[in-house]
């Protein structure tokens, strides 16, 4: 199930009290391509959408790996690759930027590839629905306030 299809593109918001934040996702083409944690919301995003409700949801406690939601990334390959073996870390699973390193096509468990791998969480355009939180050694794109509380959210 795609909660994006038949969805207007543009930008969606709503104030999370858990993060003490406002989540805030840009839409396009039927795919999610951003999403951030801004203290003040876009003047000119909407509220209402159905992947919002389902991040709200996720943020009360109801389990939810995202896997089926589409985004559009347009990162360099390496960073692709990275971020499409990030998304396949269960919820509720921690692992090391090394394990995260050898799940990813030519990538080699030496400092080069660890460094690729931290470069691309930190630039990952979607967490959350890439869910860099559950890396545990390297920097997450959201900051580091909501990285914690999304770990704490589940069990991390």
């Amino acid at each position: 199930m795609d909660d994006l299809t038949d969805e207007a593109a543009g930008i969606y918001t709503r104030e999370s009290p858990y993060l003490d934040r406002y989540v805030q996702m840009g839409i396009a083409s039927d795919r999610i391509i951003s999403m951030s944690f801004p203290r003040t919301p876009e003047d000119n995003a909407a509220s209402e959408h159905p992947l919002l409700s389902r991040v709200f949801a996720y943020l009360e406690g109801k389990r939810d790996d995202f896997a089926d939601i589409d985004v559009g990334l347009t990162v360099p390959t390496p960073d692709r690759a990275v971020l499409k073996a990030t998304r396949g870390i269960p919820y509720g699973t921690q692992v090391s930027v090394e394990q995260l390193a050898r799940t990813v096509p030519d990538l080699a468990s030496d400092d080069e590839s660890h460094e690729t791998v931290r470069t691309a969480l930190a630039n990952n355009p979607i967490p959350l629905v890439i869910p860099d939180h559950r890396v545990r050694d390297a920097p997450s794109a959201a900051p580091p306030e909501i990285e914690q509380r999304l770990r704490s959210l589940e069990g991390l």
